[in-house]
């Protein structure tokens, strides 16, 4: 695939590209780059981790990109994440990875990385302070919204180091692309301007969208409005609010039944929010959508967009288009509740990630 082709791919789902001129440079001088995704492991995997970033990292695998999965362990120690217990948030990454293999992510060709194992390196902490002494303290009170935290929270001392950790492990991963959440863009603008301080390489950032609750979120809402962003994102921490990779066909109809749905709206709405970024894999492939005779029988899309004008135009039922979200989820989370199931290893650590969440 060419160069237009692959940032073609990357534009279909990506909400900023910084830069995309740059990018552009590193296609055409590497065939292939480096990218990461990086968590903290804690709770049970939602539909925004095991479809939508799954489904992202198989499409930049797929155009050469070569792929590296940073489990941060002791991000989550520093945010209290399962009570700060490292052997709990160690099992919770194991189980992690399992969801991404049961998603389709060919785990032997990724490498993964703990934050742990980067921690050892005396250059890491070196490279820490260099970041550190270019950062303003109110610069990184303003990046905390980066580990899900409101600016101004109070924050324990340890915390105040999580936004220059995570712009240290870029450069020890030899990182070309940060492939992040839309929250992450602090981390990842602080770890650019830190190269460009220091002459290290510079990271392109290729951030995604974040994946709308099930409460659904005002139809303008914007992009760059990070605190409105992570207010309306969906979130295991709301099981109300969300979508598991372990939740029965049963569960999914009743959530989704429930779900913000209004007639004739599609911005802010988290049905059409996960036909757009989960469901279909190509925004102009044809859509069709089951209808009971009596209603005109089954209505067809030539591509999203028409879709999106069906819906406005009232031709398409918020229950219609809530029983196909039902049954594509469905079909796509089916395999990997199988994986959990069937899978000895992986079950165990389901079990056990599991009961971590019921005694804490």
């Amino acid at each position: 695939m060419d160069t237009e082709g692959k940032i073609a791919v990357i534009k279909e789902f990506a909400a900023e590209i910084v830069t995309e001129e740059e990018l552009k440079m590193l296609f055409e001088s590497n065939e292939h780059p480096v990218a990461y995704d990086g968590f903290e492991p804690s709770g049970l995997a939602g539909i925004h981790f095991g479809l939508m970033r799954s489904k992202n990292i198989k499409r930049l695998m797929d155009i050469g990109i070569n792929f590296k999965l940073y489990l941060a362990d002791y991000f989550a120690y520093i945010n209290n994440k399962l009570g700060g217990d490292l052997e709990h948030i160690h099992t919770a990454g194991m189980y992690f990875v399992e969801v991404w293999k049961a998603a389709g992510v060919n785990t032997e060709k990724v490498e993964i990385i703990w934050n742990k194992d980067l921690m050892h390196s005396f250059d890491y902490w070196e490279r820490f302070l260099k970041i550190g002494r270019i950062t303003s303290l109110d610069r990184v009170r303003r990046a905390i919204t980066i580990m899900g935290r409101k600016e101004g929270e109070s924050l324990s001392s340890a915390q105040i180091f999580y936004p220059i950790m995570q712009a240290t492990d870029i450069f020890e991963m030899d990182i070309d692309i940060c492939q992040l959440g839309i929250d992450q863009r602090k981390a990842n603008i602080l770890a650019r301007e830190a190269a460009q301080k220091f002459g290290w390489k510079i990271p392109i950032v290729v951030s995604h969208p974040l994946l709308l609750g099930l409460k659904g979120a005002p139809p303008d809402l914007k992009t760059d409005d990070e605190s409105k962003l992570m207010e309306f994102k969906m979130s295991k921490s709301d099981p109300k609010n969300s979508i598991t990779i372990h939740d029965s066909s049963e569960d999914i109809a009743k959530k989704i039944n429930s779900a913000y749905c209004p007639e004739r709206i599609c911005d802010g709405n988290p049905v059409f929010d996960y036909i757009d970024k989960i469901i279909i894999e190509n925004r102009e492939s044809p859509i069709t959508i089951a209808r009971s005779q009596k209603f005109g029988g089954d209505i067809v899309a030539e591509n999203y967009n028409e879709l999106r004008r069906l819906y406005i135009d009232g031709k398409i039922h918020p229950m219609d288009i809530k029983s196909f979200v039902s049954g594509k989820l469905e079909e796509k989370i089916m395999p990997i509740r199988k994986h959990f199931e069937e899978n000895r290893k992986a079950r165990e650590l389901y079990e056990a990630v599991k009961s971590y969440l019921v005694t804490r």
